[in-house]
């Protein structure tokens, strides 16, 4: 592993744990993280109430290339949901629920003081 790749792994994982935590924080039930198919991956799946809740991680440490947000256009996020679809389909135990939704939760590591973490509910 490069260095570079060596560290943009390690800030994806920190953005990862961040979001977790925030997640839990505010009341969402964790279910899965970095769950994988053949389609993709989504970073985390948790339960909002009785909404099944796919949840991308962006994390960045400059602006440079654009914010985080940014970095989710329409086609990533519907092929998100399709994801949860599949997700929810091999774990029949979480059903039913009301509905799948895609949120994205931005951070944005500074080289100084506190991260930033923006939540964004429902993109799809």
């Amino acid at each position: 592993m490069t260095t570079t790749h060596a560290r943009r792994k390690a800030l994806g994982d920190f953005g990862e744990r961040l979001a977790a935590r925030r997640l839990n924080e505010t009341g969402y039930s964790l279910l899965d993280r970095n769950w994988r198919c053949r389609d993709g991956e989504i970073d985390i799946v948790a339960l909002d109430g009785d909404v099944l809740v796919v949840c991308e991680v962006k994390t960045r440490s400059t602006v440079a290339f654009g914010t985080p947000l940014e970095a989710i256009d329409p086609v990533k996020a519907a092929r998100l949901h399709r994801l949860g679809g599949r997700w929810l389909h091999a774990h029949p135990q979480f059903r039913p629920v009301s509905r799948i939704r895609v949120d994205v939760i931005a951070i944005l590591r500074r080289r100084r003081g506190a991260a930033d973490v923006e939540h964004l509910v429902g993109v799809v």
